[in-house]
C-alpha cells in the first residue's frame, strides 16, 4: 500500500475538517481505526499539526466530497501524487540514503576505512557508506575543508553501514588484493628469470 505523506498529520486534518468516517481515514492513512479514534479523542498524536491533503496535492476536494456522501467509498491519492511517490521510491532503491544528521560523520568513516581497510577500493567505499570519490580523495590527500576535525571512526558504530556489509566488502577487497599481489609477484619472478637467462 502506498501511504500518504505524513499519515498522522493528514489524519488530524481530515478529522478536523471533514465528515469522513474513522474507517475511511484509517484506510487512507494506513492507520488502525482505533488509532484514528484516539487522534479524534486527543489521546494519540498530541501536538501534531494537521496537514491539508488537498493543499499538498494528495487528494482532490471532489474526492473528499464524494467519500463524505458515501461512507463505503474509499479515498484515493491523486494520479500526480501516486506518480511522485513511485518516483521517490525508485530513487530510494537506487541510492543509499543517509540521514542529514549522519552525513557529517562520513569523512570520519572514510578516514577509518583508509586507515584500517587500505585494501578497499574507492568504489567499494562509495558503495558501503554512500559517499563520493571526490570526498574520499579529499580525506586521503588531506585537502578536505574540515580535515583538522576529522577523526577516524568505525562506520558501523556511526550507523553508516552494518558489520556484515563491512565484513563482506572487506573480504572481497582482501581477496582481490591477494590476487593482484600474486600476479605482480609472478611478473617480477618472470622478469628476474629473463634477466638471469640473458646473463
Amino acid at each position: 500500500m502506498i501511504k500518504p505523506l505524513m499519515p498522522k498529520a493528514t489524519a488530524v486534518w481530515l478529522i478536523d475538517n471533514t465528515s469522513l468516517s474513522f474507517d475511511q481515514i484509517a484506510d487512507f492513512c494506513a492507520l488502525h481505526p482505533l488509532e484514528v479514534q484516539g487522534i479524534a479523542d486527543g489521546e494519540v498524536a498530541k501536538g501534531i499539526l494537521g496537514i491539508d491533503p488537498v493543499g499538498t496535492g494528495q487528494l482532490s476536494k471532489e474526492e473528499i466530497e464524494a467519500c463524505e456522501k458515501n461512507h463505503s467509498r474509499r479515498l484515493h491519492l491523486t494520479d500526480n501524487m501516486l506518480r511522485l511517490i513511485k518516483e521517490q521510491q525508485k530513487q530510494k532503491k537506487s541510492s543509499k540514503y543517509t540521514p542529514i544528521a549522519r552525513r557529517q560523520d562520513k569523512p570520519d568513516a572514510i578516514a577509518w576505512i583508509l586507515k584500517n581497510c587500505p585494501e578497499m577500493s574507492d568504489n567499494q567505499t562509495v558503495k558501503l557508506i554512500g559517499t563520493t570519490k571526490g570526498m574520499i580523495a579529499s580525506v586521503r590527500d588531506k585537502s578536505h575543508w574540515n580535515i583538522n576535525n576529522i577523526k577516524p571512526k568505525d562506520p558501523v558504530m556511526l550507523g553508516l553501514c552494518t558489520q556484515s556489509e563491512l565484513d563482506h566488502l572487506y573480504r572481497l577487497a582482501c581477496d582481490k588484493h591477494s590476487e593482484a599481489q600474486a600476479k605482480n609477484q609472478k611478473e617480477i619472478d618472470h622478469q628476474i628469470n629473463q634477466m638471469l637467462t640473458k646473463s
